[in-house]
């Protein structure tokens, strides 16, 4: 199977976590959704990343749906929780996740805009979502281990994804100090090679851009 994105989108980082921690084998096709040649609209209508290009070259996209979908296929290192209740626990806090990477994606573009139409209304709207979505994710680890309890699951991949994200992009705003138990998770995560060898960098941008 292929999967289509770039190094430094959080959605398409998620998915190659899951990949590795599934230890499933991949080709990784570099593609900026962003660029007007990118192949990413003849994958998925939307445009977006990450697209899942399966061997028979129908494809999966939307983050949520790639990971659930890679979880089923390998028993190896299961992600997902059988029971249903454990279930929609671990997939609240991807939707939470997701919903402060969402704001914080938001925030990225509004800056980039020119500064008559940049609205600083609507990143301070954003950044609300960031630090109350924050704010919960820490009251719900309190001083558990993982996100839902005694083990690693996407809960916790979805979680690291998202605090990356934050550190990678929104550096000034430091939830470390804010937060101390999701700051201790953190560590704790970015010792894991999954997570490690997909880190975000600066280089990676610098990278892309030459490549233009």
């Amino acid at each position: 199977m292929r999967l289509l994105g770039s190094l430094t989108s959080p959605y398409v980082r998620k998915a190659r976590i899951v990949l590795a921690e599934k230890r499933i084998e991949y080709t990784f096709d570099l593609d900026d959704p962003w660029d007007e040649k990118s192949r990413v609209p003849d994958a998925n209508p939307l445009g977006k990343v990450p697209v899942l290009v399966l061997e028979d070259d129908s494809t999966l996209f939307d983050s949520r749906v790639i990971v659930e979908f890679l979880d089923s296929v390998s028993p190896i290192s299961r992600l997902i929780p059988s029971n249903n209740r454990e279930k929609i626990e671990v997939k609240r806090w991807e939707a939470l996740a997701d919903g402060v990477l969402y704001a914080a994606v938001a925030v990225v573009l509004e800056r980039r805009r020119p500064v008559k139409q940049k609205s600083e209304t609507t990143i301070k709207r954003q950044m609300d979502k960031i630090e109350r979505g924050v704010a919960v994710m820490a009251r719900d680890l309190g001083a558990k281990p993982w996100c839902t309890g005694n083990a690693f699951t996407l809960a916790d991949i979805a979680c690291g994804v998202a605090l990356g994200y934050l550190d990678f992009r929104h550096d000034s705003y430091d939830w470390r100090v804010l937060h101390t138990n999701l700051a201790k998770l953190a560590a704790k995560l970015a010792e894991r090679p999954s997570l490690a060898d997909t880190a975000p960098r600066e280089t990676q941008v610098a990278a892309a851009a030459a490549r233009k």
